[in-house]
């Protein structure tokens, strides 16, 4: 007889699938767009939209005006060691882009 097994979780599921397909690390460089806020706090987030991140791990962040651009360029070290914090999926480098937000 064949033994009967119980569902597999969706998470678990998915998680096996981008291991397998090669999407673990795009899938968290991805995450850090959703966690942009959380990640570098309200008075950065309330001035930055981040729009994405190339598969070579440069992070594009569009910024609201030039002198914060200039400013945040200078703490680009701090914020990558804080986006990079447990993810296999690195940002290299970031693009503060002024412009609308």
């Amino acid at each position: 007889m064949t033994e009967k097994k119980s569902p597999t979780p969706l998470a678990e599921a998915l998680t096996s699938y981008f291991k397998q397909a090669g999407l673990t690390k795009r899938v968290q460089q991805a995450g850090i767009i959703e966690s942009w806020a959380e990640l570098v706090g309200p008075q950065i987030a309330a001035v930055t939209a981040p729009e994405s991140v190339t598969p070579d791990g440069i992070l594009r962040v569009r910024v609201a005006t030039a002198p914060w651009a200039n400013e945040l360029s200078l703490m680009a070290p701090k914020i990558l060691a804080r986006l990079n914090a447990g993810r296999t999926g690195r940002v290299k480098e970031i693009r503060w882009m002024p412009g609308p937000i």
